[in-house]
């Protein structure tokens, strides 16, 4: 289908050498099931769509989504063992709980504003105490100070690493690291620091289908399952948590079940 001005319309377009189906009618019968979510983890349900679709919503969450991570690093004191190079790219690689979509792209020759970057500063000095122990021996996230420029505070409810028990070096006595971290928005296409999830995967839904069982066969079947899938209801064997199951096919063993894939059910985790 073309639009007034001639350009065909990638909503309605089929494809050009399959003719498959329109992107509208995928969106359609596009089904989007949220199982859980955690600060870790979002285990989410796609159903209505094949393979290359799902690992194009894989790519994109890996490459495409914007984040703010650390990309300027002035060191103004470094004397712990950790080469300056290797310390700044430990410290690119925090990842930093913020709302990107708060900020702007940086463009190459635009200055850092309150707009396109957040400021941490980072002082750790290790030392002895005056009864001999040693002070500061080790640097975590934690230490990173946030520095609001312009009216962040007021635009920003809170600005810290994910995690505050990231390791980012140990100190001996008299070692120090003064730092000034700037943050900018950028995608993990770009840089791995970008990247919003450490891995994203996704799998088909597990269809398993039970033949005729006795309570002894039901009883051997949830014995062999190493993860549970199948449970005893009224003497018979019965697929309980299919969402559990790895393909390891033990259950095979008993002539009892068939294994297959729903080929338009996938469950992505990140």
């Amino acid at each position: 289908m073309l639009t007034p001005s001639g350009i065909e319309n990638p909503l309605t377009a089929e494809h050009p050498a399959s003719g498959g189906p329109s992107i509208a009618s995928i969106l359609s019968s596009l089904q989007v099931t949220i199982q859980s979510s955690s600060r870790e983890e979002l285990v989410v349900d796609i159903a209505g769509i094949e393979a290359p679709f799902a690992n194009a919503i894989r790519r994109i969450l890996l490459s495409e989504v914007p984040t703010m991570a650390i990309e300027h690093v002035n060191l103004y004191q470094n004397t712990s063992v950790i080469p300056d190079e290797v310390l700044a790219h430990r410290l690119g690689l925090i990842p930093i709980a913020v709302d990107p979509r708060a900020f702007q792209f940086r463009e190459n020759d635009e200055s850092h504003s309150e707009n396109n970057s957040i400021h941490f500063n980072l002082h750790v000095h290790c030392r002895r105490s005056p009864a001999g122990q040693v002070v500061n021996d080790k640097v975590y996230t934690s230490d990173l100070v946030w520095k609001p420029v312009g009216n962040q505070r007021e635009m920003l409810s809170e600005v810290r690493p994910v995690h505050e028990d990231i390791l980012i070096a140990q100190l001996a006595p008299g070692q120090e690291i003064e730092a000034e971290l700037i943050c900018e928005k950028g995608i993990g296409q770009t840089h791995a620091k970008w990247s919003p999830v450490a891995t994203a995967s996704y799998r088909m839904l597990p269809l398993i289908t039970l033949k005729n069982n006795t309570s002894q066969e039901a009883r051997e079947l949830k014995s062999l399952c190493p993860v549970g899938v199948f449970d005893i209801e009224q003497g018979v064997a019965i697929v309980k948590y299919p969402r559990n199951c790895t393909s390891c096919r033990e259950c095979l063993k008993t002539g009892l079940v068939e294994v297959a894939k729903h080929k338009e059910h996938f469950i992505c985790k990140e």
